[in-house]
């Protein structure tokens, strides 16, 4: 029996080291492709590591995994590179995509202004994931909300990207928002 099978496009963003690669790969359920190179000291002066110092390896180009809805439906995921200098990749891998994943991390929130931005400019669809990486969020809704301007219609949750579980759960709200978003048919 052959099934007819929909694709699906999901883009993991945010800023460097808020957990992009480690929540395709926490959910995925292939080995997921990665392009991580170390951290030379080429980057000093180009990356800013500020909150993260003791990360050794970033995305260089994107992050692949996928993950299978029902018989009919399949997610493919593509993380995004978070620094500033790779953003040129940024429209390729969004192309198409149904919606986005913003990771956000309290720490750094600066880090996750582009990003919101990049998807709002673009109209597509996404939701923003307070990463909890490091334990509780000193933060409410509210103040995120505020902090990032986000707009009311946008699902702020939180999730640890480390958790298959949680992961998941961002990427059914993901799904849930856009799907929402589309025009009713008659």
């Amino acid at each position: 029996m052959h099934v007819d099978r929909k694709s699906v496009k999901v883009v993991v963003a945010g800023g460097f080291g808020t957990g992009k690669t480690t929540l395709v790969g926490s959910v995925s359920e292939i080995p997921p492709l990665v392009t991580e190179e170390v951290l030379t000291q080429a980057s000093i002066g180009v990356d800013d590591i500020t909150g993260v110092e003791g990360k050794t390896s970033t995305t260089v180009a994107l992050d692949f995994g996928r993950i299978t809805i029902s018989n009919d439906v399949v997610l493919y995921l593509f993380g995004t590179p978070g620094q500033d200098r790779f953003w040129f990749i940024w429209d390729e891998l969004a192309q198409g995509a149904v919606g986005a994943i913003v990771l956000v991390d309290t720490r750094r929130l600066g880090t996750s202004f582009p990003a919101v931005d990049y998807f709002e400019r673009r109209g597509i669809p996404f939701v923003a994931a307070v990463n909890r990486f490091y334990g509780e969020c000193p933060y409410t809704e509210e103040e995120i909300r505020a902090a990032l301007e986000l707009d009311e219609t946008v699902p702020l949750l939180w999730c640890d990207a480390r958790d298959r579980a949680s992961s998941k759960q961002a990427l059914i709200e993901l799904v849930r928002h856009a799907l929402a978003r589309l025009p009713a048919t008659a």
